[in-house]
């Protein structure tokens, strides 16, 4: 490797085909890894003989890479998307015994707990029909390209537990994340970004940190890379005041080396992910300030997802604008081949202070995100991209009575019910599927489960998810487990 070669590659010597042959690999270090998908990877990156050659997919994917518009906290579906006009004539009035009998609140005190009815207003729009509240007066206008789900479900009614079973499909911590998974099985088509970004909204922490966006047994490869809001978008991206970039490369290489000769003694995988690691951040270093860099976007552009409009809101902190900028970011990565985008929006938990709440950050996401659909589909973009939004559960019809609380102004969290949608990547829109019933308990027809979802969102991708394995402590796993299929109403049909 020259001292300014910006594509530093392993050493064939170290790493020759023919000393590791697809059978001493997995003999030694994978112990018969579940899938195909790793293997062509590997095989990608030479770290195979030559007769491993392995499809991409199971069958022919719709969608190339996802956004996924992760809404924390868990937004009022009744608030926002699932009118119930009978919660409203009910409003005041206790809920069944028999309803709430078995029920596990995480504050909300069962005996003195009454309804509580919406105070939006809700109107039919597009050529579907598909009810929106006042609050979304932007993604009103795109109704005909999103599916909306209304009968999502799970068991997990806390955040942290919620949270990792949305984007992992387990409550248990260790688990590799959606976006993971995906990579491991497809690979990187970006040579210099990452395959998959995670970023989050100004000042705004997540309950379960990195395990949001982790790999999980996964080797580490596969793992979220987490891009900042202010300074270097990556810890260390930026090289040290007085080392040059001829300085670094030659480092570079010496490492490189070193972790090759480790690689050939033990064959572990995780050698592996860290030259790639290291080799990736060299790239990152040119092709992240000009991903960054809005300055070549239009004046019409900025506006439209609200970029610069702190100003105009009050907000001094920059947090509002931080959300808009994120969302034309993730449209400018998956321009440049990133894989999986995953945007953070903390907090949706509204305890008390719904109404209130609610204004506030369907105002910091509603423009946004519409503009982002919009953006996608004027580029040609969202034919392959799947957009997802949603939370990790959905909010009670039951006014939050918590104890101390002199007045009930909120929702409780509530995963038997509750609203997502999906738009692009092979996904047919314009419809809704399933529903609750009158007062937005529990769902009445077509009940989506996580893993339900999970499947869909890995068929869509052109992955089988009964088939996407990884063994891990003597046993094939996979991220729907031992459940989930794949909804057959949310996908579009061929042309």
């Amino acid at each position: 490797m020259s001292a300014n070669d910006p594509h530093p590659a392993i050493p064939s010597a170290a790493l020759d085909p023919d000393v590791l042959t697809r059978r001493r690999f997995f003999q030694a270090s994978a112990g018969g890894l579940g899938t195909l998908a790793l293997a062509h990877l590997l095989d990608e990156d030479n770290l195979l003989a030559a007769e491993s050659s392995f499809p991409l997919s199971h069958f022919a994917p719709r969608a190339k890479r996802c956004i996924y518009l992760f809404m924390e906290g868990g937004p009022s579906q009744m608030d926002l998307v699932d009118p119930k006009p009978k919660l409203n004539e009910l409003d005041g009035q206790p809920i069944p015994e028999s309803i709430v009998k078995d029920i596990k609140f995480a504050f909300i005190q069962k005996e003195s707990a009454r309804l509580m009815g919406s105070p939006r207003t809700f109107r039919r729009y597009g050529e579907c029909g598909m009810d929106m509240s006042d609050l979304l007066p932007h993604l009103s206008t795109c109704v005909d390209d999103i599916a909306l789900i209304r009968s999502m479900h799970c068991e997990q009614f806390n955040h942290l537990p919620g949270q990792l079973m949305m984007l992992t499909g387990s409550a248990i911590q260790g688990w590799p994340t959606l976006g993971s998974w995906l990579n491991y099985g497809l690979g990187s088509e970006s040579q210099n970004l990452p395959s998959y970004v995670v970023m989050t909204t100004l000042g705004r922490g997540l309950p379960g940190g990195a395990n949001s966006w982790s790999s999980g047994f996964l080797p580490s490869q596969h793992a979220g890379t987490l891009f900042r809001n202010q300074g270097s978008p990556v810890l260390n991206l930026s090289n040290p005041p007085g080392v040059s970039r001829e300085v670094q490369s030659r480092s570079l290489e010496a490492i490189r080396d070193l972790n090759a000769q480790r690689f050939e003694r033990v064959a572990q995988p995780e050698v592996v992910s860290r030259i790639k690691a290291y080799e990736l951040a060299f790239r990152m270093q040119q092709a992240a300030p000009e991903l960054l860099d809005l300055s070549g976007e239009t004046k019409a552009t900025l506006d439209a997802y609200g970029v610069d409009r702190s100003e105009v809101s009050g907000d001094k902190s920059g947090f509002e604008s931080s959300y808009a900028r994120n969302c034309l970011l993730a449209r400018r990565m998956v321009e440049r081949g990133v894989r999986f985008v995953t945007l953070f929006l903390s907090t949706w938990d509204h305890h008390s202070n719904l109404d209130s709440g609610l204004k506030r950050y369907t105002r910091i996401s509603d423009q946004p995100v519409t503009a982002l659909l919009k953006d996608l589909k004027q580029r040609g973009l969202l034919e392959d991209t799947l957009v997802v939004w949603g939370g990790e559960f959905g909010r009670t019809p039951l006014g939050e009575n918590r104890v101390n609380f002199k007045k009930i102004t909120g929702r409780d969290h509530h995963p038997y019910s509750y609203s997502m949608w999906l738009a692009g990547g092979g996904v047919q829109p314009g419809q809704i599927i399933g529903e609750t019933d009158e007062i937005g308990w529990g769902v009445t027809q077509d009940p989506v489960h996580v893993h339900d979802l999970h499947a869909t969102i890995l068929h869509l991708f052109g992955l089988d998810h009964k088939r996407l394995t990884y063994r891990f402590q003597g046993r094939d796993f996979r991220i729907t487990d031992t459940a989930g299929h794949v909804v057959n109403q949310l996908l579009q049909s061929p042309s």
